[in-house]
């Protein structure tokens, strides 16, 4: 009897989720808890962390949890690495749904770097305005730099003080390219900040950097243990033993 754990939070994982019920497979859906008011899910869901590595292997062996998928954010690497621990620890069946990475197109114009640190130091001295597409998780080190004016996206709003001084759009996408293009423009953003997520639901700010000529300083993938890797919900189907409906 297959019981599925799929740690969730993307636009792919609740497609997933959804793909899952309609099979009737047995499966539990988990949130990280980093969003206050998470989009509704039609299987049992749970919200919170697990307790690192060790507390997955509990929760596996609690729940008779079968099959693991990770469907989470390509930058959710602390996840992820604790994912392949507790299913190796357990001898657990792993997967991860990763969609592609983005990748240069022609008019593009990126600054590719390591990570956040990384990104701060790319960003000029003299003032400039700065989209920082990166998750509020990640802002705090760009207080060292203090002399930009920063837009921040977030789904919810700051529930304490910002490191520095910015303006904070509350929103949830996904975004149309006409949509970042009114955004960068209205708020004259002249450099952007993003982490290389890929997908189709965060890529209209860089279509439109692309179009407006605005240089993007592109946060590259953690770096993340051997794994298997497939990116479409039918994939994710088949490895269990079901069709899916909607060959996503």
């Amino acid at each position: 009897m297959t019981r599925a754990l799929i740690l969730g939070g993307t636009a792919d994982a609740s497609l997933l989720a959804a793909e899952i019920a309609r099979a009737g497979v047995d499966a539990v859906y988990s949130y990280g808890g980093r969003t206050r008011a998470p989009a509704g899910q039609p299987l049992p869901t749970r919200i919170g962390g697990f307790g690192g590595a060790s507390g997955l292997v509990d929760y596996i062996g609690r729940e008779h949890i079968t099959h693991v998928i990770d469907a989470t954010h390509p930058f959710a690497a602390e996840m992820s690495r604790n994912a392949v621990a507790a299913c190796a620890e357990t001898g657990t069946p792993l997967i991860a749904l990763e969609r592609a990475p983005w990748t240069k197109a022609p008019g593009d114009n990126w600054i590719e770097i390591p990570d956040v640190d990384a990104a701060v130091t790319a960003l000029p001295e003299v003032p400039a305005n700065v989209f920082l597409a990166i998750g509020r998780q990640h802002i705090a080190p760009f207080a060292t730099k203090p002399q930009h004016a920063y837009t921040l996206r977030f789904v919810d709003p700051p529930d304490a003080p910002l490191p520095f001084a910015a303006d904070v759009i509350v929103s949830r996408g996904p975004f149309t390219l006409e949509g970042e293009l009114e955004m960068l423009r209205a708020r004259g953003i002249t450099r952007i900040v993003a982490r290389n997520s890929g997908g189709d639901g965060a890529r209209a700010k860089i279509d439109a950097a692309r179009r407006l000529g605005l240089p993007v300083i592109m946060i590259s993938r953690p770096q993340l243990p051997e794994r298997l890797r497939v990116e479409s919900v039918a994939e994710i189907m088949q490895w269990l033993g079901h069709r899916a409906c909607l060959g996503a």
